[in-house]
């Protein structure tokens, strides 16, 4: 098969940029999807809503503070509350300077907590990666390079997570870290007084804003994305598509950060349906259970028995939760009852016509 030269010099670079793009959108619309759901738990649960907030300053404001670092200017004040942050610098630095510190506060809080969360990982499985090696270096290589790479992460992390022992205090620590992050990865709102709510729109318009303020930058990056590209064609390695797909991994434990956080979201939401104090036995089932499990095991060694005690526990608590929405509250009959109206209703309707 010939290669294109075009392909190589032009095209090659943009396949794990774009992917890196991809991922990232994706992880955005899935903090735009918590947000929905926190706002819907607001009114019962305002800590917890307010306490999210705050760990997604706290991010924002740690990331701004290290972009401070990164560029020595230095930090001279740190202020941080449930509402704003804010890092003033030792020495204001223009130009070069003040656009990356900018570019950490930004583009840092989608990628940096992250990185803590993948550095984790690897200490706790206690391997790496196998990277992806290819000595064809053309747009559709790429792809399936950065493909592949982001495939062999998921896998090991998904691997880890469905056998996660959650008796083993590092398991346990590095899902605690993972819950943190996904509740709070960006701020809902911010400022005391007037308070700017913080979505989807109005972090692509801070990082538009960012971007075309300082161009010339932008196409200095590029620019140095090509010439480690070509000089990992030169020197026949993989370098430049395993620097994106280290991105592309963060993106990934974010997403699954935020998918179970929507899990627990969607769990407190359905438990304030119900009444009194039947609404706290799911989560006490959760404990129960996944302890029962675990004893039982221990009698009785079976093989995979983390994910078979995650496996019950995540059962159990589903059944639990239909089983009180069922007999403790009314929805599921009125549901029931409005779909037979419709049916009964529908026939009148047609001879009305």
């Amino acid at each position: 098969m010939t290669v294109s030269p075009v392909d190589v010099v032009v095209f090659a670079p943009l396949a794990p940029l774009f992917g890196v793009l991809l991922f990232w959108l994706i992880q955005l619309m899935f903090i735009e999807s918590q947000k929905y759901l926190l706002s819907k738990i607001w009114d019962q649960h305002k800590p917890l809503c307010r306490f999210t907030n705050f760990l997604g300053i706290l991010y924002q404001t740690i990331c701004h503070a290290l972009g401070y670092t990164v560029t020595k200017s230095g930090i001279s004040n740190f202020y941080i509350s449930i509402n704003y942050g804010k890092v003033a610098p030792k020495k204001e630095k223009k130009g070069i300077f003040e656009w990356m510190s900018n570019s950490f506060l930004f583009i840092g809080p989608f990628f940096i907590p992250s990185l803590l969360l993948l550095i984790c990982f690897f200490l706790i499985i206690g391997s790496g990666i196998d990277i992806a090696q290819s000595m064809e270096y053309t747009f559709s290589e790429g792809m399936i390079n950065f493909g592949t790479n982001l495939y062999a992460f998921s896998e090991s992390l998904f691997s880890f997570l469905v056998s996660i022992d959650l008796l083993h205090p590092s398991h346990l620590g590095f899902l605690i870290l993972l819950i943190f992050l996904g509740m709070g990865m960006r701020p809902s709102y911010i400022g005391e007084d007037k308070r700017r709510k913080v979505n989807m729109l109005y972090d692509l318009q801070n990082i538009k804003n960012h971007i075309f303020h300082k161009p010339l930058y932008i196409l200095i990056l590029f620019l140095i994305a090509y010439i480690f590209s070509y000089v990992s064609v030169l020197l026949k390695t993989n370098w430049y598509t395993s620097l994106f797909s280290i991105f592309g991994w963060l993106s990934i434990i974010a997403i699954v950060a935020l998918s179970i956080t929507h899990l627990i979201i969607l769990l407190i939401k359905t438990t304030d349906e119900i009444p009194g104090y039947w609404r706290y036995l799911p989560y006490l089932t959760i404990l129960l259970s996944y302890t029962l499990m675990r004893t039982v095991f221990y009698f009785f060694p079976i093989e995979y028995l983390e994910t078979v005690s995650l496996f019950v526990m995540v059962l159990s608590t589903i059944v639990v939760v239909f089983l009180l929405l069922k007999y403790k509250t009314n929805k599921l009959k009125t549901i029931t009852k409005m779909n037979q109206l419709r049916v009964e209703d529908g026939p009148k309707r047609s001879i009305r016509k």
